[in-house]
C-alpha cells in the first residue's frame, strides 16, 4: 500500500486541520473489493468492527444513499444495516455522528481498520469521550469541533489527515498491546522494514435530511524504507519527527520508537533533533 498523503509534511502536532474539499474527491477508492477484507472481519469479530444504536437506521440509510451516489451504483446488502451495507462497498470506514441529548455520538459505524480502539468502545460516545486519551484536545479543541459540526452546513465535505508510527502492516488493529509488545524484537537494521508510517485520511460531511453527520476513515500504511525513496519526504519525516510536540508523542506513544526512528534516519543521513533539517 502506497502511501497517498503526507500530513507530516505539514504539522508535527494534533491539529483539527480541516479543509474543504470537492464533492467529487470524498472517496478515494483504490482498493477493488473492499468486502473481501470487510466481510471476514465482520463474521469473526462483529463487536469490534460493528455497533449501532437504537433509532440509528434513518441516519444510516441517508449515509448509504451518500456512499451509493459517490459510487454510482446501489448497494446490495440484502438483510444488513444500511451502514454496513455502505461499508462493504468502499475502504473508508464510516462512522454516524447524531446529536442526542446535546452532544453529538456516535450512533452506528463500521470499523474494519481501527487505529487501537474498538467499536464497542466508542459506540454511543459523545466527541469529549471518544478524544479524551488525545492529550490536550478538550481543552485545545474540543469546543471548535462541536461547532464544527454544529454549523456543518449541507453539500461541504471537510477533509483532514493524520500520522503516527507504528511496527505493523496491518490495517485491523483494534489493540495496541500485542503490536508495542514486539517492538523489542525489532532488529534496528531492519527498522525501515519493520516500521511503518500510518496515516489516517478523514471526512465529514452533513446528512442534510436526517441532520446527522457522516465521519470517514481511510488508513494508508508505508514502510520507512519506502519513504527513504523519496529524499523530500523523508526529510519532512524527520523534521516532524524532531519537532513533534509533547502533547502529541504522548498520545502517539513516538517514544517507544525514539531508538528505532533514530538509527533509520542516521543511516540516511538526516539528523533526528528539532532546527537541524
Amino acid at each position: 500500500m502506497s502511501l497517498r498523503h503526507a500530513p507530516f509534511e505539514e504539522a508535527a502536532d494534533f491539529t483539527i486541520g480541516l479543509r474543504p474539499i470537492a464533492e467529487a474527491d470524498w472517496l478515494e477508492g483504490g482498493e477493488a473489493d473492499p468486502a473481501a477484507r470487510k466481510d471476514p472481519l465482520a463474521a469473526a469479530h462483529r463487536d469490534i468492527v460493528w455497533g449501532e444504536t437504537e433509532g440509528s437506521c434513518p441516519g444510516q440509510a441517508e449515509a448509504a444513499e451518500l456512499v451509493a451516489a459517490a459510487l454510482g451504483a446501489p448497494l446490495e446488502g440484502g438483510d444488513l444495516p444500511p451502514l454496513l451495507a455502505a461499508a462493504r462497498r468502499t475502504p473508508d470506514d464510516l462512522v454516524l455522528m447524531e446529536k442526542t441529548h446535546g452532544e453529538w455520538r456516535v450512533s452506528a459505524l463500521s470499523l474494519c481498520a481501527p487505529t487501537f480502539f474498538t467499536a464497542h468502545e466508542v459506540l454511543g460516545r459523545a466527541l469529549g469521550d471518544i478524544h479524551r486519551p488525545v492529550h490536550g484536545f478538550e481543552r485545545r479543541f474540543l469546543t471548535r469541533v462541536v461547532r464544527i459540526f454544529d454549523g456543518l452546513r449541507p453539500g461541504l465535505v471537510l477533509e483532514r489527515r493524520n500520522w503516527s508510527v507504528v511496527n505493523s502492516p496491518e490495517t485491523f488493529t483494534p489493540q495496541s498491546a500485542p503490536i508495542r509488545a514486539r517492538i523489542g524484537d525489532i532488529d534496528p537494521a531492519r527498522a525501515g522494514a519493520e516500521l511503518f508510517v500510518r496515516v489516517e485520511r478523514q471526512t465529514l460531511r452533513r446528512l442534510p435530511r436526517t441532520g446527522g453527520a457522516l465521519f470517514t476513515i481511510r488508513v494508508w500504511l508505508s514502510p520507512l524504507d519506502e519513504l527513504a525513496g523519496d529524499p523530500p519526504r523523508l526529510a519532512a519525516f524527520a523534521r516532524a519527527w524532531g519537532e513533534a510536540t509533547a502533547d502529541f508523542r504522548v498520545y502517539k506513544r513516538l517514544e517507544l520508537y525514539d531508538g528505532l526512528v533514530a538509527g533509520f534516519l542516521r543511516g540516511h543521513g538526516l539528523p533526528t533533533r528539532p532546527g537541524k533539517l
